[in-house]
């Protein structure tokens, strides 16, 4: 069963990505794989999956552990620093993330996936 209405923003080189991929074929789904780190997401596109995931808190898709996170000095950062941050920096966005309609998820772990089959 093809499903044009989930996405996933994939990075083929981590493991909870390439597991949350995984699942969502064997089901039989076939998403929209974006890889994100070579097609950015905009700024308003990660506004857009915020709302989806049910926040308007970037910090719910942010990698704060990842040292350009701390060159960037965005420790303090108010959202729309931080939205702009996250589009100029892809490698900044927490993955995988997994889009189905108006929902989406953080699958980490992979299984979070299952949350949007339901």
């Amino acid at each position: 069963m093809s499903e044009p209405d989930v996405t996933i923003w994939h990075n083929p080189r981590c493991s909870k990505s390439r597991g949350a991929l995984e699942l969502l074929i064997e089901r039989g789904i076939d998403p929209s794989v974006v890889l994100y780190l070579e097609t950015s997401p905009t700024r308003g596109q990660l506004v857009d999956v915020l709302a989806k995931l049910g926040t308007d808190d970037p910090r719910a898709i942010t990698r704060t552990g990842e040292p350009r996170y701390r060159d960037l000095g965005l420790g303090g950062a108010d959202n729309d620093t931080l939205l702009d941050a996250l589009a100029a920096n892809p490698a900044l966005i927490e993955r995988p993330i997994v889009i189905r309609g108006d929902r989406a998820v953080v699958a980490r772990p992979s299984e979070r996936v299952l949350e949007l089959l339901d």
